[in-house]
């Protein structure tokens, strides 16, 4: 979904886009959705579900980074849309990566 997401920031108007269609932004989707592909791709769970956790993280401090002007605010020029996006997403990946860790740390116990 992340490399859909950056093909579309390169394909879409920006005037006719509801996110951002910076470069770095669609770049920076582009980097992340590959290199979760390869950590899929290695079949290991506690590595995918710590990509989700962090990358769960990662888009809430991109919503609390629009909110208060911090880096890298200049480069990926987020919209309101983009922060709901990065709000529910966030929450969503955060709680899926952190549960999938409990999961492996009370079956690795056992």
């Amino acid at each position: 979904m992340l490399i859909l997401a950056g093909i579309a920031g390169f394909i879409v108007p920006a005037e006719q886009s509801f996110t951002s269609g910076a470069t770095a932004y669609n770049v920076f989707h582009i980097a992340f959705g590959l290199f979760g592909l390869v950590v899929l791709r290695s079949d290991n769970q506690v590595a995918i579900s710590g990509f989700n956790a962090v990358f769960g993280l990662i888009d809430l401090y991109q919503a609390l980074a629009s909110y208060l002007g911090l880096p890298p605010k200049e480069y990926f020029l987020w919209t309101r849309v983009d922060d709901i996006l990065h709000v529910v997403i966030g929450f969503a990946l955060l709680g899926i990566g952190s549960y999938g860790l409990y999961r492996h740390r009370v079956t690795a116990k056992a």
